[in-house]
């Protein structure tokens, strides 16, 4: 009980300085035996629960900073998706800080193409911060079109390309670290 009042405080406006410290030291040292075991196919990228034998399509994961967000099976971290079977949104908690402008155009672009091409779709970056649009379906989902959700991602790709572009730069400077002027002087 007193360690789930320490967890509550530490978003709290009272935390402590180094109570952030704590809380991921505590979430990484956890007991490793309640943790799924994976299984990653280096030629396919699927990954699978080791006990169950089934498919994982994302992973949860903890950044240094405590931060929670997600991965996907290929590996790419999720900025962001629609999920029409089950008519939510998610957004990838680890790029708050992306203005809020921007997070609710995120959300209208992932929405209007979950209902309008169905499945589920992710706006996702690669490790060199390029931006990637993925969509997938239930095995069960006999109306879903590949063909019409493919060309579907073009025509997004190309009328937000400067949103994608500016996400990009936003994630080399913010996440990789990248040095912003010479992120500005390939733009040139």
């Amino acid at each position: 009980m007193k360690d789930e009042k320490e967890t509550r405080n530490i978003y709290n406006d009272e935390a402590r300085p180094g109570d952030e410290e704590k809380l991921h030291s505590d979430t990484l040292n956890a007991d490793k035996t309640k943790g799924r075991r994976l299984i990653i196919n280096k030629e396919t990228g699927k990954i699978t629960n080791a006990e169950t034998g089934e498919e994982v399509s994302d992973i949860q994961v903890v950044t240094e900073d405590g931060s929670l967000g997600s991965v996907s099976a290929g590996g790419r971290i999720i900025l962001c998706g629609a999920n029409a079977y089950e008519m939510k949104y998610y957004f990838n908690p680890l790029f708050k800080k992306i203005p809020e402008s921007i997070q609710k155009e995120l959300h209208i672009i992932s929405v209007l193409f979950a209902q309008e091409a169905g499945g589920i779709f992710t706006i996702e970056f690669e490790d060199d911060g390029m931006i990637t649009m993925e969509t997938t379906r239930s095995e069960e989902d006999i109306t879903y079109d590949e063909v019409s959700a493919g060309l579907l991602i073009g025509e997004v790709r190309r009328q937000r390309q400067d949103l994608f572009e500016a996400l990009q730069m936003y994630y080399r400077a913010m996440i990789l670290h990248e040095d912003m002027s010479d992120i500005l002087s390939e733009e040139e």
